[in-house]
């Protein structure tokens, strides 16, 4: 029997969407876009020296599961496949190159239902709700007033917090590190001087009682762009001797290197919607763009000399995003990535031993491991631990590099 309904309004029927298909799709994303976006991060990958060997990574696939659900759930075992990677190897002093495939890990699948099975039991991961990556506004009230501030959050790089002081100095900390005036820090990223930055901020800076750039280059130390690289980098890392082109390679490569800075695409979003710019949302311009500090000091700028000025509500939803599976394995996939990468800084051991293995050198690798950790014991110790950890049991299955004879 049908059901009647005696309701004058129009009933609407609609089917119940699939709530599983978010984390679906997110998971789907890591295998199509995630991983490609890691390897690209750390891609190529070269020696100590940068003269001898170079290691690129092609392409990656992820091939079918060997055991279905059912049998899986029946024997208590792992619903996973075989993650395998195209990697080349040159010679950069022969020029010679090998490509050969890598086997990285079995990765555990995600069934229809967007849950994994472990040792025959189903289990989920459950999306968290974190803060949005982007630019933020702040403000403190002191003395019946409200003195605003920002704050760029990347999603891998050193946070910007913007500050204005009583005196109506504009500040910046990189990293809660110290103060440095706003005028230094773009004069050091953008070469810029005091006239050119007067003139940069003249259609907002319009209050003859709070001249905010005025008050601030009355603050700053430097007079040139040489002179406010080394003023920031002293503030990063106070009682270090340095020059001007040390502290640009320095300042270049924490904001404007993609491996070591990325706003991520989200972040790009929140900036240009915030400040209404238009910068295209691809990879080469998820770094840290003079732009993106210009118009965040307008901003803090112009919501200081408005009364009525408020503060971005940090716990609205516009300020929050969900971060779901996908993105949550590729964090963690990115700090395996970087702890093998870890061994860079010991003039890539890794490497050495494979050479080791592969061309015969008759070289004892023991003393090549002893010359490179002369007075580190403990990091000598806990590399060659986990040199024989990887010998005797692992067998190198994760370096089945083929290297021309």
């Amino acid at each position: 029997m049908d059901r009647v309904y005696y309701d004058k309004k129009a009933v609407v029927k609609f089917e119940l969407p699939n709530l599983t298909q978010s984390q679906i799709d997110s998971y789907n994303w890591l295998f199509e876009e995630g991983l490609k976006e890691l390897f690209d991060e750390i891609n190529p990958i070269e020696d100590f020296t940068g003269e001898n060997y170079i290691l690129e990574f092609l392409d990656y696939e992820l091939d079918e599961a060997k055991v279905d659900e059912e049998t899986v759930k029946a024997k208590n075992l792992t619903y996973k496949a075989p993650l395998k990677i195209r990697i080349k190897l040159t010679d950069k002093k022969t020029g010679k190159s090998k490509e050969s495939d890598v086997f990285m890990g079995d990765f555990p699948l995600m069934t229809s239902c967007g849950t994994f099975i472990i040792n025959g039991i189903e289990r989920v991961i459950v999306n968290q709700i974190v803060r949005s990556y982007g630019v933020l506004f702040t403000a403190d009230d002191f003395n019946y007033r409200k003195y605003f501030g920002a704050k760029i959050i990347p999603t891998r790089g050193s946070w910007l917090e913007f500050e204005t002081s009583n005196k109506n100095i504009l500040s910046v900390k990189i990293d809660r590190k110290r103060k440095i005036p706003v005028t230094t820090f773009l004069k050091a990223i953008g070469g810029f001087d005091d006239q050119e930055l007067k003139g940069i901020f003249a259609k907002v800076d319009t209050d003859p009682e709070n001249q905010y750039i005025t008050s601030t280059l009355l603050k700053d130390p430097s007079k040139n762009s040489d002179e406010a690289l080394v003023e920031v980098y002293k503030r990063i890392r106070p009682g270090d001797l340095v020059n001007a082109e040390t502290a640009k390679s320095f300042i270049e490569a924490m904001f404007f290197d993609s491996k070591r800075y990325n706003l991520g695409k989200v972040g790009r979003y929140k900036i240009n919607r915030r400040l209404n710019l238009d910068v295209k949302n691809d990879f080469e311009n998820r770094i840290l763009l003079i732009d993106d500090v210009i118009e965040t000091v307008k901003e803090i700028i112009r919501l200081n000399n408005d009364p009525n000025g408020k503060p971005d509500d940090v716990d609205h939803l516009k300020n929050r995003r969900i971060r779901s599976v996908g993105e949550l394995v590729q964090s963690r996939l990115r700090i395996g990535c970087k702890n093998f990468l870890h061994l860079r800084n010991y003039r890539n051991l890794w490497i050495r031993l494979i050479l080791y293995l592969k061309l015969n050198i008759k070289e004892d690798w023991r003393q090549l491991v002893q010359a490179d950790f002369r007075g580190k014991e403990l990091d000598l110790k806990f590399v060659m631990f986990i040199l024989h950890i990887i010998i005797v049991f692992v067998q190198f299955t994760l370096l089945r590099v083929q290297i021309l004879d």
